[in-house]
């Protein structure tokens, strides 16, 4: 087992209007000794924006902005800008976020130069109808029937409104090319898909329809431990290590008493993260304070950002979708328990 030290809430919610409900699941990149944080706020009412603050090292509050950074302007994000995640991709940050307009929630893509001004990309991920999604991940055969039971709910919705389509959230990009693509995570419950891209204009209707002709070839894990039975998702960027690239990820579970969210591991092949290399068989840390116990979620530990000091992986993360906390923990010790729980191949 991995030793976690939980550092306790970074964020509480405010006063301020745009964060007056909560705080939660921030975007994290250090650079030197000042660490970014751009956190999603929500203010009464349910509606989302992207807060930011500055931190001296991986702890310690030097700024925090009294407005929202990253704010909806348009129809497809009018309900929030939620979740983000950042990483820095040659010389440009790519701050990728879940658009939700009350309706879908489907990954958007903002970018910048400086992490003052930021230029909008819209929505990336797959605007696909449940119908159209089950027609053509079926004509290969080998999807797991839970992609189809779990996602049946927007069949129904789409009788009343022809634009609902399958939420597609927890876009995440890797912090650089790899073999000369630019490659990022999404999720269509209940697993982690991949894509691989040399720009973002190939994200064409037509790109997307053949990507999910072939949807079984680009899903990247599936549940398989009790502590994720229910479904998983895209948590922290992937950190490339000289094992692999570490996934920091989230696991959701179905308990008699809800669903309990928690952080997880695994290892992919540095060259082809397609390839699992190792998952950890136990949650990297679950809830078990009263702040990750209790708030507007019970029982959510939800990983979205890290920074690195040292040998010290500090994790980032929703504690409850009511505050900002940290984790850390040895990461070489976490590379090599790892490396303990190897994917067998057949």
């Amino acid at each position: 087992m991995i030793s976690v030290k939980k550092e306790g809430v970074l964020l509480n919610k405010t006063e301020h209007g745009f964060e007056n409900e909560s705080v939660m699941n921030p975007a994290v990149i250090a650079e030197g000794n000042t660490t970014h944080v751009f956190y999603r706020a929500v203010r009464k009412g349910n509606y989302s924006s992207i807060g930011y603050c500055r931190l001296e090292g991986p702890l310690t509050i030097v700024e925090r902005q009294e407005t929202p950074i990253i704010f909806p302007q348009f129809d497809y994000e009018s309900q929030g800008t939620e979740d983000p995640r950042i990483v820095k991709i040659d010389d440009l940050y790519f701050i990728s976020y879940t658009a939700y307009d009350k309706v879908n929630a489907l990954g958007a893509l903002a970018t910048s130069r400086d992490l003052k001004h930021f230029e909008k990309h819209g929505i990336i991920a797959p605007r696909i109808s449940y119908a159209d999604f089950k027609h053509l991940a079926e004509c290969q055969g080998n999807v797991s029937e839970k992609y189809f039971r779990i996602n049946w709910q927007y069949d129904s919705m789409t009788k009343f409104d022809e634009k609902v389509f399958i939420w597609d959230k927890n876009l995440i990009f890797f912090p650089r090319r790899i073999n000369g693509q630019i490659m990022f995570l999404h999720r269509i419950k209940p697993g982690i898909q991949i894509v691989g891209i040399k720009a973002l204009s190939e994200l064409t209707k037509e790109f997307w329809d053949e990507y999910f002709l072939h949807f079984h070839d680009h899903i990247l894990i599936d549940p398989h431990y009790e502590h994720e039975a229910s479904y998983i998702g895209g948590g922290c960027p992937p950190i490339e290590t000289e094992a692999g690239w570490l996934l920091i990820y989230h696991g959701v579970h179905d308990t008699p008493s809800g669903y309990i969210y928690s952080a997880c591991a695994a290892l992919l092949d540095i060259d082809n993260p397609l390839k699992e290399l190792a998952r950890l068989p136990y949650p990297l840390f679950q809830p078990e304070l009263d702040y990750e116990l209790t708030g507007e979620v019970n029982n959510v530990c939800f990983p979205t950002g890290h920074s690195i000091y040292g040998d010290t992986l500090y994790i980032y993360y929703g504690a409850a979708d009511e505050h900002v906390a940290v984790a850390s923990l040895h990461l070489p010790d976490l590379i090599k328990e790892l490396l303990l729980n190897r994917i067998k191949t057949q």
